[in-house]
Parts: C-alpha cells; structure tokens; sequence
C-alpha cells in the first residue's frame, strides 16, 4: 500500500533551504536528493489562511470564499469573521482520502480548528483560542495528546511579536519539540495511509528575528548575538525530521512543503494615511496621534475608501446602494477602482522612486469570487513593504510595524520537495504552484483527480 507523510513548514524559505542554509539541512537535502525541490509559488495574498486550505483544496481564495484571517461578513462597516474551518466549504485532500477508505492523521494543518470529523485523528491548528476548546477529534485524546508532548501539547506561541527575544526562541523551541514528539507518538501507534503536520515555528522566528541575520536589512549589526537564531533554529528541524523519517518503513513517501516564504521587509505604507491625503478617506475627528483605524470616526458621507492594514492591504469602495452609506456611484465604480489601482501602483519611496506596488481586482486573479472580496488587493512593493492601517501619524512611509515587533514580510515562494523517483514527475522545472499539491497526492494514492481542482497534479 502507498503511504504519504507531509510535513509543513509555515514560512519555510527557499533562498534559506535550497541555498544559504542547505549544507546544514542533511535530512531535507537527503529527501531532495532522491526526489526534487522546487519553490512553491503561493496564493494570492501568500499568507497562511488561506494558503494552506488553497494546497489542501486546489480552490483560489476567490473559490474558498475568504481572502485572509478576517473577512467581511457584511457590506457594513464593522462585521468581520475569522476564517477558521468552518468556514472551509470545499473538499479537503483527507476528504477525499477518507471517502476512498484511507485513514488520516491530520496535525496542526492552518484552518482545522474547530476540527471536523474525520477517519481518523486530527489535532486543530494555531486558530485554536486556547487548549480549553474541543480542539482534537477525537476529543478524548486531548489527555494523550498532552501526555505524548512531554506533558504540555503547545498549539502556538501566542505572543511572537515582542522584544523579549530570548522568551521567543526560548517558547518556539519549546512549542516545536513538543510538537514532534507529540505527531511521532500518533504516527507511529497507526499504519497511516496518509499523514500530515504542520510546524508554525519557522514563521513565528522569521517575524521576530530576520533583521538580526539579513545583511540586507537597514537594521542589521554584523555579530549580533541573535544572528545565528535563524539558522540554528533551521537546523534544529532538520533534526526533527530526521528523527521522522528514522521511524518510516521504507513504503512511505515524504513531501516537505511550506505555504510562502519571507523576505526583509523594507518598512510599512500607511494606507489609511495616504488614502486620506488622497481625499478618499475623511475623518470626523483626527487623532492625536498613530492609533487602528475606528469606523465611528469615519465620516461616511465623504469617504469613498478605506482599508485594513497586514502583510498586504485589502482596499474597499465606498459604493452607492452596497455600502450603507456609499458614495462612490455604481455607474463609476470601475473608473473610480482603476483610479485607485493606478495610484496604488505609482506610491513611491521617500527618495521619490516607485516601490512597484501591485494591486489586483479579485475577479481578474480567481477562478470565481465567492464571499465579500477586497475591492483591490495590494502587495505594496511587491511585498518589500507591508500595510499598516494605522492612522494619525502623519506620514505614509514608517519604518516600525505598527502591530509590534515584525522584521520580515511574506514572500511569494514557498518551498516544495518530495522524495519521490523523478521519473514518476509529469512536470519539471524549478517552480510549481501551491495548486498543484492536492491533485498530485490523489494521484499518487490513485485517485481520480476532480475536474474543478485548478491545479496539475505534478506526477503521471
């Protein structure tokens, strides 16, 4: 019987894995070496929800129906949920496995939680609030789960953005070995047909540490005490894995994957701050000094558009008979947006030279547009910039996140390996996309792939 185990590394690097970090990573390099490696092109925006759902799917965030962590619910001003699985309509890769009679582990996967029934177990993801809610199904194997991570499971580090750095290495460590040991404990009780873990750890470091070991941040020191953090940590799962992959059989094939990578963030564009010298944003009242963005002090009545801030931007129209006080008149709608995306795309830096925004309309970039979208969807200097919706600053370039401590922003490519024999690949080349994951296991468990999947499975 063919067996797959999938280990997923949230915000794993190509440039760090495939190249500066590679001769440390035996275990990763071993499993390229009998198969390939690739970067994983991401979703648009490539963040973690939705990302992981998207590669467990083969469904755009347009077609899942959520476009980040929050999402409106309304075309009010203030409804916005958290994306979490219940909000995932579309079939899951496990879905599909199960209803083919195969059991699954499926560990800490992004948007699990609350988990769903399934054959088989499944421990939810870093979206659970605290380990008080049912967050495992079956529910009673919480005590074990426990039990199994040295007598503490850590679902995540909840406060990653914070300068007390050695509390972060300290917790990240602690939250990952625990983790391992905790999926090996029910991996190896079980002669899984298929299994799959995500690790969060590697992001929570990239965001707390990357100006500590890229010389190209504006920040770094040469010999830093943290600058080694990054790549000490690297290797630590490399070891991790290693362990795993000591306890495999010899049928089993192992697919390591991440859902984006990082890169330096050069600083952050005040959207709402640039909106506002634009005249597109009007407040009632003007703070007194930089503070998140209240709805009840917009002054609806001559605002035509406002927006969330994160590690891309999500800009929303003002639009006549759609908002409850909309000002921008449907018939202008598209000329307004493609006003909006031109300025967008033309912001530069403070020495006057264009950062290379871009800003896409959702119906362009998707298979379909389901739920509320962003009007535009901004990767502020292709990423080198993220988004604060902060307001009353003042200025519109800022060189501090405005949500704690954060030196890295999300880059496009993950990463992708799979040890499998690269005569089995159907596709070659250095980059797949993230769509292309969830048709290639159904295949290589023998399952028809589903003809609205949009991805290619990688294998024949």
């Amino acid at each position: 019987m063919e067996k797959l185990l999938i280990i997923g590394l949230d915000c794993a690097t190509p440039q760090l894995v495939f190249d500066q970090f590679a001769a440390d990573l035996p275990n990763l390099r071993s499993l390229w070496e009998k198969g390939t490696k690739a970067r994983l092109r991401s979703t648009i925006p490539p963040i973690t929800v939705p990302a992981w759902s998207a590669m467990m799917t083969s469904k755009d965030p347009g077609q899942l129906g959520f476009y980040g962590f929050r999402n409106r619910a309304a075309y009010d001003y203030e409804n916005l949920f958290f994306a979490n699985s219940k909000y995932v309509k579309e079939k899951t890769v496990w879905n599909y496995l199960n209803r083919n009679r195969l059991s699954t582990l499926v560990f800490g996967v992004p948007q699990t939680y609350p988990p769903k029934p399934l054959n088989g177990i499944a421990v939810g993801c870093f979206l659970t609030p605290d380990k008080n809610a049912e967050f495992t199904y079956p529910p009673e194997i919480k005590a074990e789960l426990d039990k199994a991570a040295d007598g503490d499971y850590i679902i995540d580090v909840k406060d990653f953005r914070t300068d007390n750095r050695d509390w972060l290495i300290e917790q990240v460590y602690l939250m990952t070995d625990h983790r391992f040991k905790a999926f090996r404990h029910f991996y190896k009780k079980e002669d899984w047909p298929f299994a799959m873990m995500v690790e969060m750890g590697i992001d929570r470091l990239h965001h707390g540490f990357w100006r500590f070991f890229d010389k190209q941040h504006r920040l770094y020191e040469k010999g830093n005490r943290y600058e080694n953090v990054i790549h000490d940590y690297y290797v630590f799962v490399d070891k991790e894995i290693g362990k795993l992959l000591d306890d495999l059989d010899g049928k089993t094939s192992v697919m390591v994957v991440s859902d984006h990578g990082a890169k330096n963030m050069k600083g952050a564009i005040c959207v709402n701050e640039w909106l506002q010298k634009k005249g597109w944003l009007k407040l009632k009242q003007q703070p007194k000094g930089p503070s998140k963005l209240k709805m009840d002090n917009i002054d609806w009545e001559h605002t035509r558009a406002w927006s969330e801030g994160g590690y891309y931007a999500r800009m929303f129209l003002n639009v006549q008979g759609r908002e409850p006080k909309g000002v921008v008149p449907k018939a202008e709608y598209e000329k307004f947006r493609n006003e909006v995306k031109a300025a967008l795309e033309a912001i530069e830096d403070e020495s006057g030279k264009n950062i290379g925004t871009r800003a896409f309309k959702p119906e362009e970039i998707y298979k379909a547009v389901n739920g509320i979208a962003p009007d535009l969807i901004v990767h502020f200097g292709n990423l080198d910039w993220r988004s604060a919706g902060t307001i009353g600053g003042g200025k519109i370039h800022i060189y501090e996140n405005d949500t704690g401590p954060d030196d890295a922003n999300h880059a496009q490519e993950g990463i992708f390996i799979w040890d499998l024999d690269p005569k089995r690949f159907a596709q070659t080349g250095d980059e797949f996309s993230i769509y292309d994951i969830a048709p290639s296991v159904l295949r290589y468990f023998g399952i028809e792939v589903p003809a609205d999947m949009i991805g290619k499975s990688l294998i024949r």
